[in-house]
């Protein structure tokens, strides 16, 4: 399989949020964002050159986005990353887009993968 040039790179961050409305206003404010609603619990924002989102589905974590990395093997990733001694903290599911996982690494951080496919 030809990779994509964007296999294994930040593709994505995640920030749980209290208030969807709220953080459209303040990151549109501040730094001028566009936005994206996918329903009530859920928004894309793009700064022109990375899209993120913002989520009411999990708990508000002062200074803990969630990076997500991009795949074009979803299973072969999840492979490496547990050969490597990564612990999945929630299997991979679909979403509107594609499938992701959870990762924790060996610090405790919690990170995903997703990939189109």
């Amino acid at each position: 399989m030809a990779q994509s040039g964007r296999d294994r790179r930040i593709d994505y961050i995640e920030f749980n949020v209290a208030d969807i409305a709220r953080a459209q206003r303040f990151y549109g404010k501040a730094f001028g964002w566009s936005f994206k609603d996918y329903g009530p619990s859920y928004c894309e924002f793009g700064d022109g050159r990375m899209t993120g989102g913002f989520t009411t589905g999990g708990s508000v974590k002062p200074g803990g986005p969630l990076v997500i990395l991009y795949a074009d093997d979803l299973a072969e990733t999840q492979r490496r990353l547990e050969e490597a001694g990564a612990r999945i903290v929630k299997p991979a599911f679909d979403f509107p887009g594609g499938r992701r996982f959870h990762f924790q690494d060996p610090d405790g951080y919690e990170l995903a993968v997703w990939s189109e496919r």
